[in-house]
């Protein structure tokens, strides 16, 4: 009698919404973690990422893990804004967004980006910014498109439909807007002070990108005490990540969070839990240390909180909504045998 191969072990949901980190080509011991399905994701970051074949062959190596251990394929993204933030440098957008003057030049400069991420294997993008600045010294500086919501909506919803039509994931960020913020939250913990009126009307271009069916929402790491009085944190706030962006927006998609290692989020007691009871769907983070606490977090919770393993399966559902749509143009899939995944 010939015995069929063992089949993969399943992706547990807490796996599944915790990114690993890299910031060159993985180790044996990054490549174990993958096979045996303890992430459900890869965020390239750092620029250590030197050529598209360096980076797809990166990229390739994964998903073969991947599928070969777990048969689930990776989800990889990268922030690629343009300008000042290009993870892979030697890939559009060669403008920065406040440099793309129009719909027809921002969808233009993402379909370029879309083109040389795809061949690199990388299949989300953490972009566009879509926050309205509305303070004189914004530190966005010229991440954002420019300084009026509806122009803002116009735009992201162009780079939005540049990415998705050619099979990228987008992200729009940072949810509910940083505009009004006078620091960077990778750098210090931030509060916005800006009024009720001033918030609502930045949620404009966010609307609009969820309207076009922009796959994936990052929620910021600030605090809105306006939006909610309990000072919590957008990516620890269900008033923010469920109430207004599930409920009032009618976002369907993967919510993403920001870093949770970033100096705010990383006071925070058990943030992983935290986040994704709130309604962060994927967790990010700037290390592989910091990512590893966070599944660790996630398995040592889990058993204790219904409303976290309930939690745990939403958001692994939408994850897998996210694989199956990334599949269904051109992105990595597993059905095919590792062969597939990897030679992408």
């Amino acid at each position: 009698m010939i015995l069929a191969p063992p089949a993969p072990p399943p992706v547990a949901p807490t796996a599944e919404v915790v990114m690993g980190t890299l910031t060159a080509p993985p180790t044996p011991a990054f490549l174990a973690r993958v096979r045996s399905g303890l992430m459900g994701g890869v965020l390239l970051l750092g620029h250590g990422w030197t050529s598209p074949q360096q980076t797809a062959e990166v990229t390739g190596e994964l998903q073969g893990a991947a599928c070969a251990g777990a048969g689930e394929p990776l989800l990889v993204a990268a922030d690629q804004e343009g300008g000042v933030v290009r993870r892979l440098v030697w890939a559009p957008p060669t403008l920065a967004p406040a440099e793309m003057t129009s719909p027809v030049v921002a969808e233009g400069q993402a379909a370029a980006a879309a083109e040389a991420l795809a061949a690199a294997g990388v299949d989300v993008d953490f972009a566009p910014v879509v926050d309205t600045p509305t303070v004189a010294r914004s530190f966005l500086g010229t991440r954002a498109f420019s300084r009026s919501q509806p122009e803002n909506g116009d735009l992201g919803v162009a780079f939005v439909q540049g990415l998705q039509n050619s099979g990228i994931a987008a992200t729009a960020k940072h949810f509910p807007g940083l505009g009004a913020a006078d620091a960077n939250t990778d750098d210090r913990q931030v509060v916005v002070h800006a009024g009720i009126g001033v918030l609502r009307r930045g949620l404009l271009p966010f609307r609009r990108a969820v309207d076009a069916g922009v796959q994936l929402v990052m929620v910021s790491s600030a605090s809105y005490p306006a939006l909610d009085p309990s000072g919590a944190a957008a990516v620890f706030s269900p008033a923010i990540a469920t109430g207004i962006l599930r409920d009032q927006l009618g976002f369907t998609g993967v919510a993403v969070s920001d870093a949770l290692d970033a100096p705010a989020p990383a006071r925070m007691p058990h943030a992983a839990t935290h986040a994704v009871a709130a309604g962060i769907d994927l967790l990010v983070y700037g290390s592989e240390r910091a990512s590893e606490q966070g599944y660790a977090t996630l398995v040592s919770d889990a058993p204790k909180y219904p409303h976290l393993r309930a939690r745990l399966e939403e958001a692994s559902n939408r994850i897998h909504a996210l694989k199956t749509w990334l599949a269904a143009n051109g992105g990595p899939s597993c059905t095919e045998g590792v062969a597939r995944a990897a030679a992408k």
